[in-house]
């Protein structure tokens, strides 16, 4: 063998090394790239649930504001009753 052959055989070594390393490469890069679309869809899915509950909490606050406000409200009638009546 010639040292040109012998020096061809060596690049197509390191060439072919280099293509397999590259081919790893594009491999991890895919699952890395589909590990992030389903770590985005479960953050997606947690802020519509955190939306739902901060709604949820929107529900009870008014609920107790409008208890709250009667509660208000009878008290004053109570007392003007109350007034009227001595």
């Amino acid at each position: 063998m010639t040292d040109q052959e012998q020096i061809n055989v060596e690049v197509q070594t390191k060439l072919a090394l280099q293509d397999a390393k590259f081919n790893a490469f594009v491999d991890e890069m895919r699952d890395f790239k589909t590990e992030m679309r389903q770590q985005n869809q479960m953050r997606a899915e947690e802020m519509r649930e955190i939306r739902a509950s901060i709604a949820d909490m929107g529900r009870h606050v008014r609920n107790l504001s409008l208890t709250a406000m009667a509660a208000i409200g009878a008290m004053v009638v109570t007392v003007i009753i109350s007034l009227l009546k001595s």
